[in-house]
């Protein structure tokens, strides 16, 4: 912006409380994830994005050297903001791993049936790209395991017989819940993964008779 042609005039000051202005890249990030969870990785292209978010392609490429980084870089994003509600559920009762995967089931539950809910995007991203060795694949193959490894850590934390086993077939709940709300909606399937969670429980936790 040209700056006034007055030798006396003082480039105004920002308010200390004032938002700060989002840096381009920070936009198009933001942009891309919104765009990216609503209609698929595939379906936008860059011109969009660009466009979107008030933005040029050399901009968005000197931050992203291609799409496909990021999509990677949107799947972390998404990826931190899984582990910041799981955690958040499982905060409310430490020590205790059945009340905390239960927990994290009500919060999963919940939302599935908000407005707009596309359920898991490094699920999505997984059926989008096929390739083994695409950025955004790496990313979402590198939480699913991490979450796979944290469910094991919870079941042999509560004395499951066969925790291994256990938490696969919490995580296959998970995983359905992400995919069948999508099906069905609000009223589908993905309301009765709580309850499924707590009978595979009771059921790998009771004691055996004797």
């Amino acid at each position: 912006m040209t700056q006034p042609s007055t030798p006396k005039a003082a480039k105004p000051k920002p308010a200390k409380d004032a938002p700060r202005e989002p840096k381009a890249a920070e936009r198009i990030l933001t942009t891309a994830g919104e765009l990216f969870y609503r209609e698929g990785t595939r379906a936008i292209g860059v011109d969009e994005i660009v466009s979107r978010a008030g933005a040029t392609k050399p901009t968005l490429y000197r931050a992203f050297p291609s799409k496909d980084h990021l999509i990677a870089a949107y799947l972390e994003g998404q990826g931190e903001g899984f582990w910041t509600y799981f955690e958040a559920a499982a905060g409310k009762h430490p020590g205790d791993p059945k009340a905390q995967i239960l927990a994290f089931f009500d919060e999963l539950g919940e939302r599935a049936t908000r407005p707009g809910y596309r359920g898991c995007a490094l699920t999505n991203a997984a059926v989008e790209y096929p390739a083994a060795d695409h950025p955004g694949r790496l990313v979402s193959v590198e939480h699913k395991q991490g979450l796979r490894e944290r469910l094991r850590q919870m079941t042999k934390a509560m004395d499951a017989r066969k925790p291994k086993k256990l938490a696969d077939a919490l995580l296959l709940l998970i995983e359905g819940v992400y995919v069948s709300s999508q099906l069905f909606g609000p009223d589908g399937p993905a309301a009765a993964a709580k309850g499924a969670a707590q009978a595979l429980i009771e059921a790998h936790t009771r004691p055996e008779p004797e």
